[in-house]
């Protein structure tokens, strides 16, 4: 990365790639390490932190999904509420593009922070790389 962005924008891709132990997951850790080291806040919208709760209760357990939030939170994750603002920049990437819902918030919190960069592997985020930075991550 040329120069220290203002925030780490994390979707529900990136954190279930560090959860799972996904190859991409070693570069999130790295990523998580980087950002305490420099002082760069972790952010997630409470979407994609539901996202990825409903995901583990599906796959796993409640439980599994409730340690999970509490393990993101412990690793400084902030969780940022949807405000009118937000909420209104998500829906106008959604009247446009073909994403989901939930990656349209994550692409909004970064859009709003301007300077921030999504951290993500997930292919629709390619409608949205003119309007925000990207860290992409990969899978191999």
């Amino acid at each position: 990365m040329a120069s220290k962005p203002k925030a780490y924008v994390l979707d529900s891709w990136s954190v279930m790639a560090f959860l799972e132990d996904e190859p991409a997951g070693e570069m999130v850790g790295n990523i998580i390490s980087d950002a305490h080291e420099q002082g760069i806040p972790l952010m997630m919208t409470m979407v994609n932190a539901g996202e990825v709760w409903y995901i583990l209760a599906r796959e796993v357990s409640e439980a599994a999904a409730d340690q999970s939030i509490k393990n993101m939170r412990e690793l400084g994750i902030q969780f940022q509420d949807v405000d009118w603002k937000l909420a209104n920049q998500a829906a106008r990437f959604k009247a446009v593009k073909k994403m989901s819902f939930a990656d349209c918030f994550a692409a909004a919190l970064a859009f709003q922070h301007k300077g921030s960069v999504l951290v993500t592997g997930d292919k629709e985020f390619k409608q949205v790389e003119e309007s925000i930075k990207m860290y992409w991550l990969v899978n191999n």
